[in-house]
């Protein structure tokens, strides 16, 4: 059977979409780019993204075509499961889908709302050939009032540090050239198994190999308890100088209100530390017009952002998701956080500029981590996206590169060889 996927979200669902295409190709089945059965790997996290895939399942409802609803909003927002009762539904267990499949193979529909296993050393079809993105646990340990994304992925559940050493192996040995660790939250890996985030990136460091490793998000409250220990292992030239460290306010009162368990200071007191060890890349998140941000509060993430000059910035407009303590909140009207969402991206448009200047006349090594219509995209030491115009086939491989222009979100360059 050929079988499509498409997939909404982050790293962790392109992980599950990637494990669903090696389960189900094991299975017999063929994923293709288009076909009659179509899984859509869901993401809740924003009610923009949330509005998308409802438009995609409603054009999918008049197509005929047998379709099969995973990942976070089955588990999340039960209630589509019965305004789309000709669809068959599986959460973010991954290992349910070839029983989805071969259901909706039959004309059967097949709903199955389970706990997500164990997601290590799983068959895969990878995306991108030379990336690995490797699951390191699954769910969190926060309760932020203002997201759903427990109510589907649960509490943290830690892989085994071996089994993880031994997916990195294989990819490596494979030609995977990037590995991803990734999680809901990194910083809390092997809090629930007596490990944490250090130990495990000094093995994976040690594993033999010309690879990369790229940290996934991690929350500022796990980092503390681990800094020095951290900073020293990225000092491996193994491990990309790049922090996804989200601030999500620049108030404390904001920070209390959603629950996040860290103040602005300890942001500050983590990116200062990374920067007065190495030239780093500085990602972070932010939400804006949350229900209990006032004007002063607003002023306060403007402030940050103009003080730690964020290379990459998620930005997103508050929007209430069922279920979660924000949404019984009075709502600031749409055109508020609309307007605090402009003036925050054209903060970052000039921020990420200057920093993304600074860079032109640099040379060095990059990895050429994807293949892009008539250009590829390499990476730096500290993540730099660098594109490279150039008919040679890189993907893959090392090259030695000189930045000759920036933009507010990547470098351009050439090849010096």
């Amino acid at each position: 059977m050929e079988v499509q996927i498409e997939t909404y979200g982050c790293a962790m669902n392109q992980a599950d979409s990637e494990m669903m295409a090696g389960l189900l190709q094991e299975n017999g089945h063929r994923v293709v780019e288009s076909a009659d059965m179509v899984i859509v790997n869901t993401c809740i996290v924003k009610t923009p993204t949330e509005n998308k895939i409802l438009k995609k399942l409603n054009e999918l409802k008049k197509s005929g075509k047998k379709v099969i609803i995973t990942g976070c909003m089955p588990a999340s927002t039960p209630e589509v499961i019965e305004k789309f009762p000709g669809f068959s539904f599986i959460g973010t267990n991954i290992f349910d889908i070839k029983d989805a499949v071969d259901a909706a193979t039959k004309n059967r529909r097949f709903v199955k709302i389970s706990d997500p296993e164990e997601k290590v050393c799983v068959p895969r079809v990878r995306k991108n050939p030379i990336v690995e993105i490797v699951p390191i646990s699954e769910g969190c340990l926060g309760n932020c009032s203002y997201c759903q994304v427990k109510f589907a992925r649960g509490n943290l559940k830690s892989y085994e540090k071996e089994k993880i050493l031994r997916q990195v192996r294989h990819a490596v040995a494979d030609g995977v050239k990037e590995v991803w660790l990734t999680s809901q939250d990194s910083g809390a890996y092997g809090l629930d198994i007596n490990e944490n985030l250090p130990f495990l990136l000094n093995s994976v460091s040690e594993i033999n190999g010309d690879f990369k490793i790229r940290v996934g998000m991690m929350n500022p409250n796990h980092v503390l308890d681990f800094l020095d220990e951290l900073v020293e292992e990225y000092k491996n030239e193994k491990v990309y100088k790049f922090l996804h460290l989200p601030v999500q306010s620049g108030d404390n009162d904001v920070l209390k209100h959603m629950n996040r368990k860290y103040t602005v200071n300890d942001f500050k007191k983590i990116v200062n530390k990374f920067r007065r060890n190495f030239t780093c890349t500085l990602s972070t998140d932010v939400i804006v017009g949350y229900p209990a941000e006032d004007k002063a509060a607003f002023q306060n993430t403007i402030k940050l952002l103009k003080e730690a000059k964020p290379d990459v910035l998620n930005i997103s407009r508050y929007w209430p998701r069922p279920g979660t303590s924000a949404s019984r909140l009075k709502q600031y009207p749409g055109r508020l956080t609309k307007e605090r969402s402009r003036i925050v991206s054209r903060l970052f448009e000039k921020i990420g500029l200057e920093n993304n200047k600074k860079w032109i006349g640099w040379k060095g090594h990059a990895l050429v981590s994807e293949k892009n219509n008539g250009s590829y995209t390499a990476r730096n030491f500290a993540y730099k996206p660098i594109i490279l115009k150039t008919k040679k086939n890189l993907l893959g491989k090392s090259v030695d590169v000189e930045i000759t222009d920036a933009t507010h979100y990547d470098l351009r360059g050439c090849l010096l060889c």
